[in-house]
């Protein structure tokens, strides 16, 4: 690939991968983060991008495993800060309101990731198997419970459902 192709790769997917790591992580600026290391790392194999299945899927695969490396090193300092004795830090708004987002968020990762690939990358079952290892049968009892989870809390119309009983 080269230069004038990466840019033009980069220059039609980076908003649409950055779209899809955000609702894989449900942080707007972690997926821009990964989104643009995954591309740095890109461009250092951008030879070998032509030869794989897609670039897209190459740098969305990366940016993903950047996500949840960096996840785990924020659960691993929680959790020395915790032994440590330090008060927990309070995160985002009120935790009485559920949103789609939150619900998102509440998921298995592997059930949010295939969700996510299906409806946002609106991606084929058999291509989420093969970006994330998985049999196509796993990959759909991943979306089939999903949509359970996530057909809990919405109404008929669509709004989401609070903890209290109301809609948003």
């Amino acid at each position: 690939m080269t230069e004038e192709e990466f840019a033009d790769f980069y220059t039609r997917s980076v908003h649409r991968l950055t779209g899809q790591l955000y609702v894989m992580t449900g942080d707007f600026h972690e997926a821009q983060d990964v989104v643009q290391e995954a591309f740095v790392r890109a461009w250092g194999h951008r030879r070998r991008l032509e030869q794989d299945l897609g670039p897209e899927a190459w740098v969305r695969t990366v940016a993903r495993r950047l996500a949840v490396s960096r996840w785990r090193r924020m659960v691993r300092g929680r959790r020395a800060w915790r032994r440590r004795g330090d008060p927990e830090v309070s995160e985002g708004p009120d935790p009485g309101a559920v949103d789609l987002e939150r619900a998102l968020r509440g998921m298995p990762a592997r059930q949010r990731q295939c969700a996510a690939l299906y409806y946002v990358c609106d991606l084929p079952v058999e291509q989420i198997a093969a970006e994330t290892r998985l049999s196509t049968g796993t990959v759909k009892t991943h979306l089939f419970r999903a949509r359970a989870g996530l057909a809990g809390l919405l109404d008929q119309q669509g709004r989401v459902r609070t903890t209290d009983g109301g809609r948003l």
